[in-house]
């Protein structure tokens, strides 16, 4: 199983909204990747001893969203991601480049 999310993007929205500080936006090429990238971030969370708030979409694992306070990480279904175009309602936010 291929749990490395394809199309990372992460959004700095400070300034734009209080909902969170950072947007961490991905893709997996099918619910099952999804199922896979969200276990994988949660272990190195958890790892480092940071709990989520909350997770949601993993029933379905089209839009799974997790919610660590100032980060929330949105991780989609390839044509979910497209259908929604979340990176389009957030164009104003700055994008963090990827080192």
């Amino acid at each position: 199983m291929d749990k490395k999310a394809k199309d990372v993007l992460i959004l700095d929205l400070k300034g734009l909204t209080t909902i969170a500080d950072y947007f961490i936006i991905c893709s997996g090429e099918s619910t099952t990747q999804v199922k896979a990238i969200t276990e994988l971030i949660k272990d190195k969370f958890d790892d480092a001893g940071i709990k989520p708030l909350g997770i949601e979409g993993l029933t379905y694992s089209h839009w799974v969203l997790m919610d660590y306070g100032d980060i929330i990480i949105h991780i989609f279904e390839k044509e979910t991601r497209t259908y929604y175009e979340l990176e389009k309602l957030w164009i104003d936010a700055k994008r963090v480049q990827i080192e």
